[in-house]
């Protein structure tokens, strides 16, 4: 039950923030919102995953938690693929992603994803900012409801 509830939820918050846009232009800072909305849960939601887990040795066992822990305690699966060019660039591949089923009947979508998934790319960016990674989350969609996430580590 509370898989739909938050479903809904994501559905009907993508809505009303886009409802409000009244310009093309505003269509920008509709999906600044919401990865804002996602940044400040991925911040919350990673304490409680975190509560009996080892400190991570490095950045690769901290995407690994991610991939498996993480998400699963969100979208009730694991990653299905995990790559890294060992210079900080991190992609995430999820080839049946929770938000993007409801609406793969049909390429008319494709373009309405970007929507659906900047509160996504917050929650990662949330995530990771509490375990003291400073990125950037881009999502690409090519073939729906796959889905990959791009995370640029940040460097100081």
């Amino acid at each position: 039950m509370d898989d739909t509830l938050l479903d809904l939820f994501h559905i009907e918050m993508v809505a009303q923030i886009f409802r409000t846009a009244k310009k093309k232009d505003d269509i920008d800072s509709c999906i600044t919102k919401l990865e804002a909305m996602g940044y400040r849960v991925g911040q919350g939601l990673i304490e409680r995953v975190l509560k009996e887990s080892p400190r991570f040795k490095d950045e690769l066992e901290v995407m690994k938690f991610i991939c498996k822990d993480f998400w699963s305690s969100i979208f009730k699966k694991q990653v299905d693929n995990l790559r890294t060019n060992h210079q900080g660039v991190y992609v995430l591949q999820d080839n049946k992603f929770k938000v993007l089923t409801q609406m793969s009947g049909g390429k008319q979508y494709l373009e309405m994803a970007p929507r659906y998934l900047a509160f996504s790319c917050g929650l990662l960016r949330g995530a990771l900012s509490n375990l003291g990674i400073n990125c950037v989350v881009t999502s690409e969609v090519i073939l729906m409801p796959s889905c990959k996430f791009q995370i640029m580590m940040q460097r100081n």
